[in-house]
């Protein structure tokens, strides 16, 4: 659940501090008060994405921070210790946006991205805003609402597979029929560029060969020159290194009978000598080893060159000759295998098309049994919400000629809403306040299969009024005893059956304007419910009325 809520300037809000509760709590004031304010600050801590006018003037940033206590909620706790956020039961959520649109969150006092924000937040707060009920009219949305109620997740997810796999493999078959019609030319194009690129043989191996070859041949000269001069400073007879390590020996066996600890110095030139001895053998063998050959080095070139031309003409570094061959051989056995890998394809693609229906038909199955449930509890709630004689329905049509990743089915919610009358589409014949009460009464329906703790509902009420709002708040609090609901509201009746109730007001000085919220006490609460109820003129009878209705919705 939430345990508390704490804003700094964002938009009209200076500083709002707020310990909530479970139950229905709900959000009252004067039109422009900001009252959508808290429900704006929940979906900015829900990862929305800010921008620098959420940033309250004159402020440097605007800072929301939400405590949630996870202790009902394994899943949520889970996540973050896979993601190293976790911190015991409680969870501190925290999003700052800076005035030049730069924005930052937090878990738990660590560094986190929108994504990560909106993952858990997903898992602790669902936000039904003022419009958010248009989206019932939409197709799609009424599909993923029969199969959330439906739990169908585990076979949607197959259906998904399955109808992904299908349009894989169609994919390959148009490639490979492609393919097949310019097989042919293809096939000779690749056998005479792989048999070019055979010839220059570009292996790597051979590569690197030819490159220390042709170094050595092309400066043989110098290379023997060089070597020459080596031999001659250390082996030479007056000032050769040689020489000079044999002398440095010869000293220091002489001085060993006065001094032990010369014996290591003596061990190091030795060991020196050992290796200018062998450092000498070796410059020598490779010297006398360097052939001047210029029919081998004419040789070399003319290789080098075929391998930089075949590299121009297929517009590759010669590097990159040797995986160009790999990859032609690799389409050409492609191409020279394309009418059997076809056939094959086109077996599997069968299959998937089979696989794929199979579980498209159980899954309409399931959505058509889920939908008759949905429709009995819905058309019943709206008798309850002042829909008297209205009903409810969810006609569905399958066509699994072609695989989609939502299934063979599509749906359209029907509604009746008087006594009579042929069901429509609810996109055709709804009015708002009539789609309003149908949103909430699908919500009401599916709430049991719902774990998210904290639902937030902007105006849910907005297009109703009279016994109606007094249902919708009744509703509203028989949700709070299974979720903790904040509801910002404009009608009485539904103010009138919270449990919490806190009042937005504006705060007016000649230099600023500020949005005030408080939580009520119980006079308090009569006096904004005779508000509501009365308007600008108060008078005693308003404020019995208001005690009335307090006393008897709240309990």
């Amino acid at each position: 659940m939430l345990h508390s809520l704490s804003i700094r300037d964002l938009a009209v809000v200076g500083r709002v501090d707020l310990a909530m509760s479970t139950g229905l709590s709900v959000i009252t004031g004067e039109t422009g008060a900001g009252k959508s304010i808290l429900v704006d600050a929940l979906s900015l801590i829900a990862g929305l994405r800010g921008d620098s006018g959420a940033v309250r003037t004159g402020a440097e940033r605007t800072e929301i921070a939400a405590e949630f206590d996870l202790g009902a909620l394994p899943v949520a706790r889970q996540w973050l210790v896979e993601q190293a956020l976790d911190e015991d039961t409680a969870c501190l959520l925290r999003r700052v946006v800076r005035a030049d649109g730069g924005s930052r969150g937090f878990i738990n006092g660590r560094a986190a991205t929108l994504t990560q924000m909106r993952e858990l937040a997903g898992m602790l707060v669902e936000i039904h805003g003022q419009h958010e009920h248009q989206a019932l009219l939409a197709r799609s949305h009424q599909l993923d609402l029969i199969d959330q109620y439906a739990q169908n997740q585990r076979l949607r997810g197959q259906v998904r597979d399955c109808a992904l796999r299908w349009r894989e493999l169609g994919q390959q078959i148009e490639e490979l029929r492609g393919n097949a019609r310019d097989g042919s030319d293809l096939a000779d194009f690749l056998r005479h560029a792989l048999t070019e690129l055979e010839q220059v043989d570009p292996r790597p191996s051979r590569l690197a060969e030819l490159d220390s070859e042709h170094k050595r041949l092309a400066h043989a000269g110098e290379l023997i020159e060089g070597l020459s001069r080596l031999e001659e400073s250390l082996s030479s007879d007056e000032a050769g290194v040689e020489r000079q390590l044999g002398q440095a020996h010869h000293e220091l066996t002489k001085l060993l009978a006065f001094d032990d600890e010369l014996g290591e110095a003596a061990i190091m030139i030795e060991s020196a000598q050992v290796q200018v001895d062998e450092a000498l053998s070796l410059i020598r063998r490779r010297r006398d080893a360097i052939d001047v050959d210029p029919r081998r080095l004419d040789e070399l070139e003319r290789d080098l060159g075929r391998l930089h031309a075949m590299a121009r003409k297929h517009r590759v570094s010669i590097d990159e000759l040797d995986a160009l061959r790999q990859d032609m051989a690799r389409r050409l056995t492609a191409a020279e295998t394309a009418g059997e890998r076809l056939e094959k394809l086109e077996a599997e693609l069968g299959q998937a098309l089979t696989r794929y229906q199979a579980a498209a038909r159980e899954l309409g199955e399931n959505r058509r049994a889920a939908g008759g449930r949905l429709a009995v509890e819905v058309t019943a709630l709206m008798q309850e919400l002042g829909m008297q004689g209205g009903s409810f329905e969810c006609a569905l049509e399958s066509d699994f000629s072609q695989p989609q990743a939502h299934g063979a089915d599509s749906v359209d919610f029907l509604v009746s809403a008087n006594p009579g009358m042929p069901p429509r589409p609810l996109r055709k014949v709804a009015s708002g306040g009539e789609l309003a009460r149908i949103s909430l009464a699908i919500k009401v329906a599916t709430i049991a299969l719902d774990d998210t703790p904290v639902l937030v509902f902007d105006e849910v009420d907005s297009g109703i009024g009279g016994a109606v709002a007094e249902i919708v708040g009744r509703k509203l609090r028989q949700l709070g005893q299974r979720r903790q609901v904040l509801c910002v509201t404009h009608l009485a009746q539904v103010a009138a059956c919270a449990h919490q109730h806190y009042r937005v007001s504006k705060l007016k000085t000649e230099s600023s304007t500020e949005s005030q919220v408080e939580a009520l006490s119980r006079d308090g609460r009569v006096d904004e419910l005779a508000r509501m109820l009365g308007g600008i003129d108060i008078t005693k009878a308003t404020r019995a009325a208001a005690a009335d209705l307090l006393q008897r919705l709240s309990k």
